[in-house]
């Protein structure tokens, strides 16, 4: 039980944690605090100074209150309460000098800095600096860095902060940045000048409270005061991480992180950050039929015309990309009942249960893993997956937790104890009793494991663990959309072979991974001209996951809101209005007229929908695993983490990061 101590800030007398820094206590009762080094998900540095405050009764000098616990004060003379002054004299005199140091070198770029407008450094000035310098000497140059195509240096506004040097050591778990001199020669640089090799390095972009680090991509595009910003949801992968959309006009300048404890902290993965110049290239804006083998642009009216009549009275399946809203998968799945057709979400022949809702989601929040023992990853590799959710396992090991992997050899950025690579791995950690698993283990299972042919062998081996010693479980998806379809039911009771076998007609919604059947009428809806396209013999040109509102639900089952931020480009349209449209020329009712309709039917029938950001725990179903049917080796879901999906193969920021990444790869085996 925490035992709360006494303390009196600016006179104010407060019961606080004794735990917890100056700075923090300060923030509990709303006074604000200036800082530049101090960052609450990094290690405490305490080299900017900027955070100054007065202890009465202690040393006559300032303290610095990101550094200083509670704990650690002194009393009064007569047993009061410690004393601490945030804006007296002293304080705004240490202030103000600190601010003046700060500024002796920084060079006056805020005109064509792109961190203007956003800037700490500007900020603070303007609050606790002064009017005037003091300083007459030629300012300091200092040579940038190249640290690859996505991030831009100007290391002459640097002010050793040295966020950047902790979030790639502590949390992206790269050693390639550090700081070297001293005094006035010191400066941050990275090891023998090399780029970074991180899936998170874009992170260090937000960190930086000067403009020393901005986003080489995004350079002179715009200022933030200019851009239309939106809350939204990432689909990159399936952890749901929380963004924000900064538009101008009708294009996506850029996308940044929003906080969510839950899910992704204040982190999000490069492919997240950088795609966006693939939302506006290859894309798909007027509707298409293929004549004589060759696709005709033609108007909306023709297109649809030519699909009702292809459908009508034909065996038709659907299956969906795994960028698709839910509700655009409802729609969908309504229109194929009215056809009496099938449909199928796991188009990578991922053994996912279709009864048993523990079988596709898991028991375990993202959350879960800040206070496990052990990490348990079975045939995944989360780096590439899912690089926050990595970053979350990673600070779980630096708090002590163990990881044990079962698949391929592959970095991680920590270590772990390797288990082996096959099935035989996997069913001797069923009678482990030396690994002492218990209910604060957390047990990790990959797509990689669940696509081969004994796929349902594996689910059930790995919840056969999670019934043994009571483990946390939690299936790591790849697919944004995945979760949302099943939870609506868009599967088939033998899988997607089952659900195209025979088809004359396939419905394809965004899906642009694999390869549909040849001898088949395919009418692709989506937003890229990518291999969906290419197959197509109707293209319906759709809206990309920025163009449309909708309903994401992410890894561990929690459904989030994704806000639309402009609008799709030509003669695209959203996808369920495409749906709608299509249904009417089929003269067919689904029950809705807009996207509130949809959205609302949707919820009737399936309630936990609409609770957004909470989980609804599945009922768990116990194993039934007897034994595996082979000895396969656990394979790598991703061959290429940066062109999983057609808007990252678009993108040209993307496609230079493989480049680099092959070229790596080259040298390595070289080597």
């Amino acid at each position: 039980m925490t035992t709360y101590r006494e303390v009196m800030i600016d006179k104010k007398i407060v019961e606080v944690d004794p735990c917890l820094t100056i700075m923090q206590a300060c923030e509990q009762i709303g006074v604000e605090i200036p800082r530049f080094c101090y960052h609450e998900r990094l290690s405490i540095a305490g080299n900017c100074r900027m955070c100054l405050v007065e202890v009465v009764g202690g040393p006559p000098k300032p303290t610095a209150s990101c550094a200083m616990q509670i704990k650690d004060l002194r009393p009064g003379p007569n047993g009061e309460p410690p004393q601490i002054k945030t804006s007296s004299a002293m304080v705004r005199k240490a202030r103000e000098g600190v601010m003046e140091f700060l500024l002796i070198n920084h060079p006056l770029d805020c005109p064509i800095c792109d961190q203007g407008g956003e800037c700490d450094l500007q900020d603070q000035a303007v609050a606790y600096g002064v009017d005037f310098s003091r300083y007459r000497e030629p300012k300091r140059a200092v040579e940038d860095l190249n640290l690859g195509p996505l991030i831009e240096t100007h290391m002459t506004r640097c002010i050793s902060c040295t966020r950047c040097v902790r979030f790639t050591t502590e949390v992206a778990g790269i050693a390639q940045m550090g700081q070297t001199g001293r005094g006035e020669d010191s400066e941050i640089t990275s090891y023998l000048s090399q780029s970074l090799k991180s899936e998170l390095q874009g992170n260090i972009i937000d960190l930086c409270p000067v403009g020393a680090l901005t986003s080489k991509p995004y350079a002179f595009s715009a200022r933030s005061w200019e851009l239309q910003k939106t809350d939204s949801i990432d689909v990159m992968d399936a952890l749901g991480s929380n963004i924000r959309l900064d538009c101008k006009g009708r294009e996506i300048m850029r996308i940044l992180p929003r906080n969510n404890d839950k899910i992704n902290e204040e982190w999000i993965s490069d492919k997240t950050r950088f795609v966006f110049d693939g939302l506006r290239r290859q894309r798909v804006d007027k509707p298409y039929i293929r004549k004589d083998g060759r696709l005709v642009e033609v108007d909306w009216e023709e297109a649809l015309d030519n699909v009702s009549i292809n459908v009508s009275g034909k065996k038709i399946a659907s299956v969906i990309g795994d960028m698709t809203s839910t509700e655009s998968i409802y729609a969908l799945r309504l229109l194929t009942e009215r056809l009496s057709g099938t449909y199928e979400c796991r188009v990578d022949k991922s053994c996912l249960s279709t009864s048993d809702r523990s079988g596709y989601v898991g028991t375990a929040a993202i959350a879960d893993l800040d206070n496990c023992d052990k990490v348990v990853l079975i045939g995944s590799n989360p780096r590439l997956e899912s690089p926050v959710f990595n970053a979350r396992i990673r600070r779980a090991w630096l708090n002590g937790a163990e990881i044990y992997l079962i698949g391929q050899k592959v970095n991680l950025t920590y270590e772990y104890n390797y288990l082996g690579e096959d099935r035989s791995a996997l069913k001797a950690l069923i009678k482990n009793v030396d690994l002492d698993l218990n209910n604060n283990t957390f047990v990790v299972l990959g797509q990689g494991a669940l696509i081969d042919d004994d796929g349902e062998e594996v689910l059930a081996a790995t919840k056969k663990i999670v019934d043994t010693y009571s483990c946390k479980f939690l299936i790591l998806h790849t697919a944004a959309s995945r979760v949302g379809a099943m939870e609506v039911g868009f599967t088939h009771s033998d899988g997607i072979d089952s659900a195209l076998e025979g088809a004359e007609v396939v419905f394809n919604l965004g899906m642009d991974e694999f390869d549909l059947p040849k001898n088949c009428f395919v009418i692709y809806q989506g937003s890229h001209g990518d291999r969906g396209a290419h197959r197509a013999d109707v293209i319906l040109p759709g809206a990309c996951y920025t163009e449309e509102s909708g309903i994401f639900v992410n890894t561990e089952g929690r459904p989030q809101l994704a806000l639309r931020a402009n609008f799709p480009p030509g003669e695209s349209k959203e996808n369920w209005a495409i749906i709608r449209a299509l249904a009417g020329k089929l003269n067919l009712d689904l029950g809705y007229n807009n996207l509130q309709e949809l959205r609302t039917k949707l919820i009737n029938e399936f309630p936990h929908l609409g609770r957004l950001d909470q989980i609804k725990t599945p009922e768990w179903v116990k194993s039934k695993f007897k034994e595996f049917s082979g000895n396969q080796l656990f394979k790598p879901y991703y061959l290429n983490y940066y062109k999983t999906n057609p808007v990252a193969r678009a993108s040209l920021i993307m496609n230079d990061l493989s480049k680099n990444l092959d070229l790596e790869n080259q040298i390595i085996a070289a080597e």
